[in-house]
């Protein structure tokens, strides 16, 4: 396999990476913890693969913590991923950062897994928290993966 590659997100990525959020989670705007963010707007890496595209990450850091706001894999099991998320560790320790953290939906079992898997440990449940964020962002559907009902955000983090 080829080695993945990264870079971070430029202004000329912006367009085609609004059109991408809006096919892929239906909105360019994302709703965490009842904030909307412009998700195609906040800095971010992308890896490829060769000439493929194999994954995408934005994030937002406020203060002395940064939330991964947006994780795409087009590639799975690659290794793009994670890379995604070491360049964001990177760039948040740079930033004088101590808490990176992110929030996933309740029917999103492999996110909760592969979370784990990575050192995130769950920081909190906020259950109907979805209810909420779909007055902002109403194209959240109300069945997820495996038909399961989207209800709770879970909110991981890791300290660093």
């Amino acid at each position: 396999m080829q080695a993945v590659k990264i870079r971070s997100l430029k202004k000329n990525d912006r367009d085609w990476l609004k059109q991408f959020m809006i096919d892929a989670w239906g909105s360019e705007k994302v709703v965490s913890r009842g904030v909307i963010h412009e998700a195609w707007l906040l800095p971010g890496f992308m890896t490829s693969i060769g000439k493929d595209l194999a994954g995408i990450v934005t994030y937002n850091i406020q203060g002395d913590q940064c939330e991964i706001v947006t994780l795409d894999s087009m590639i799975k099991n690659s290794g793009a991923a994670w890379a995604n998320i070491q360049a964001v560790i990177d760039a948040a320790r740079k930033k004088g950062c101590r808490r990176l953290w992110l929030i996933t939906t309740n029917d999103n079992l492999q996110a909760i897994k592969y979370y784990q898997k990575r050192g995130f440990t769950i920081a909190a449940i906020h259950c109907n928290a979805i209810e909420n964020s779909r007055k902002l962002k109403p194209q959240i559907p109300h069945l997820g993966m495996d038909g399961i009902p989207i209800r709770d955000e879970i909110e991981f983090e890791m300290m660093l």
